[in-house]
């Protein structure tokens, strides 16, 4: 271990090691994406910490389009630097609550899956854009520098956050959660378990958007394309 000083965090105690290259043991063939993911230098969160939960959305149909897109990936890559964001995020949660864990719904995303999504969504241009990014301009996920995700209790269940991962619906917005906690469509629990995800999100330097409770940006896209590679 060593410390890691991460740009914009304010570096504290927490010891993060160094991302390893990752041991892949070469008698299981492994996914077309997952090779991808390792050529381009991005690393599985849980190499970081085994104890932050994956399960990956969209190598499921249980998702806003009902559709397997990743096959049989079931790790979550990132770009290493955000990796690391991640993995104090963890650390955070830890010290609030010792018995929790992130639960990571979606990391890296190829801008080939975007296009997929963007054209199977049956809606205008101006109200895909509160849901996916354009990929013609490619997401922060197609840099490996988004990741959705949740909390999960000491048993591997999720937090209740009020609505699903992939919910559409101001009920998922953050920025609404003050009214819908008034008119009781939200609980007090539900709206303090979105803000501890914020809480400790914020603490390692990502930041929201007011559409999802679940996406969080390590930086900006002008940022990303600066220093990251777009995974195609």
């Amino acid at each position: 271990e060593k410390k890691i000083e991460l740009p914009g965090l304010k570096n504290d105690s927490l010891l993060i090691p160094s991302v390893l290259p990752l041991k892949i043991d070469t008698a299981k063939k492994i996914s077309i994406l997952e090779q991808l993911f390792l050529d381009s230098g991005l690393v599985d969160v849980r190499t970081l910490d085994s104890n932050i939960l994956a399960d990956l959305k969209y190598s499921t149909e249980k998702n806003f389009l009902g559709k397997d897109l990743y096959g049989d990936l079931s790790k979550c890559y990132l770009h290493p630097e955000v990796a690391r964001k991640l993995l104090k995020a963890q650390q955070l949660l830890k010290k609030e609550n010792p018995g929790y864990n992130l639960l990571v719904f979606d990391g890296v995303r190829p801008r080939r899956i975007q296009w997929k999504m963007w054209e199977m969504l049956d809606m205008s241009d101006k109200e895909k854009i509160k849901y996916v990014s354009n990929p013609k301009f490619g997401s922060l996920h197609n840099f490996g520098a988004a990741v959705d995700l949740s909390i999960a209790d000491s048993l591997g269940n999720e937090l209740e956050m009020g609505t699903p991962f992939d919910f559409f619906g101001e009920l998922a917005y953050p920025v609404s959660e003050k009214k819908y906690l008034l008119n009781g469509k939200l609980s007090f629990r539900q709206v303090e378990n979105r803000k501890l995800l914020r809480k400790v999100m914020h603490g390692a330097g990502f930041f929201n958007i007011q559409t999802e409770w679940w996406h969080f940006n390590s930086c900006y896209r002008k940022e990303a394309i600066k220093k990251y590679k777009l995974i195609e």
